[in-house]
């Protein structure tokens, strides 16, 4: 397999001409889908459809939507509407966010953010293969309705964004694909097993669920561009670790790298953000993005691949210029099978 991903965040930052323009660089290129999501800026349907009325072949995916934001009737309203309009391209990437974006944004309490997952996939299921949805769940109670506009696929597409265990057993047993972030490429075969061990228990196989991680790229024309990328990566890695609450903080301390991350919290807390992104070991940054020029990503993106991403999704650091996001998309491109 040599489909590769695109994740855009496609904030007021990015003018929609050059979100445009991007995807349809992408779309030529023959990369399987473009990505974006949504935290307090725009929401990512109505991004996708902008990308959806501008490309021909690309399909496109939510990385993600949370479930607190959205009843999930609604959710699969308008991802059916999404599928409609491209022609059956939409792609549903699911995720619980956390605590500070769900209470502090959307203003509901971050309850069981597992059991709630299942439930709306469960509903979604039925709900987008048209036909009656009873569900007497512990979050909802529906009855008699059903969607009268179905979508274009007769499955659409389930990723789970996950790295905790029981997120990964959830993905085996219930996702169409994975959406992990931050994913360390030499833990990437555990985590796989982990889900295909669930799968296993759910009458599936772990081919039933494509692996998309989401990988930081970042491909340098230069010595001092290079330079550039690499701080830019570890700005934006030390923004999670030490800035986005928990979650981000124990994925990587699970992955071996507690005391770099405890570092990178201490240095983030007393608000010195350059000696937080000083803290980001080289061994860090080498096991989580792709960083050099062309040649270098391309074999980073390989090793990526042997380790169990099935479509790698590249995605950028916050700051990188079109030029470097261009050029990026470039150097990275589905390469044509040899003869």
């Amino acid at each position: 397999m040599n489909d590769i991903g695109l994740f855009l965040n496609a904030s007021r930052e990015t003018g929609d001409e050059d979100v445009i323009a991007i995807a349809q660089q992408a779309d030529m290129l023959g990369y399987h889908s473009f990505w974006t999501g949504e935290s307090w800026g725009r929401d990512a349907f109505t991004v996708l459809t902008m990308v959806a009325c501008h490309t021909e072949n690309l399909r496109l995916g939510t990385g993600i939507v949370t479930v607190f934001s959205r009843t999930p009737a609604l959710i699969a309203q308008t991802v059916a509407s999404l599928d409609i309009l491209s022609k059956g391209r939409a792609i549903l990437g699911l995720g619980s966010s956390g605590k500070v974006v769900i209470e502090g944004w959307h203003g509901v309490p971050f309850d069981a953010p597992l059991a709630r997952t299942r439930e709306y996939i469960e509903i979604l299921r039925k709900a987008l293969a048209g036909g009656t949805v009873d569900h007497q769940g512990r979050f909802y109670q529906m009855a008699r309705f059903r969607m009268i506009s179905p979508p274009v696929q007769e499955r659409i597409p389930i990723y789970i964004a996950s790295l905790g265990p029981k997120n990964l057993a959830l993905t085996g047993e219930m996702a169409d694909g994975w959406l992990p972030i931050w994913a360390n490429r030499e833990r990437l075969p555990d985590l796989k097993e982990q889900i295909a061990t669930a799968a296993s228990k759910a009458g599936r196989s772990i081919a039933d669920v494509t692996a998309a991680p989401y990988l930081m790229c970042y491909a340098a024309d230069n010595a001092q561009d290079l330079a550039h990328g690499e701080q830019l990566l570890r700005a934006h890695m030390a923004y999670y670790i030490g800035g986005m609450g928990t979650f981000y903080f124990e994925s990587f301390s699970r992955a071996g790298f507690a005391a770099e991350a405890q570092a990178v919290r201490e240095a983030w807390g007393s608000g010195d953000r350059e000696r937080a992104a000083a803290s980001v070991s080289e061994r860090m940054l080498e096991s989580v993005a792709v960083l050099g020029g062309p040649d270098q990503c391309r074999s980073q993106l390989a090793r990526f691949r042997q380790a169990g991403a099935d479509m790698p999704i590249a995605t950028f650091p916050h700051g990188a210029s079109l030029e470097a996001i261009r050029r990026t998309i470039a150097a990275l491109a589905p390469q044509p099978a040899a003869i």
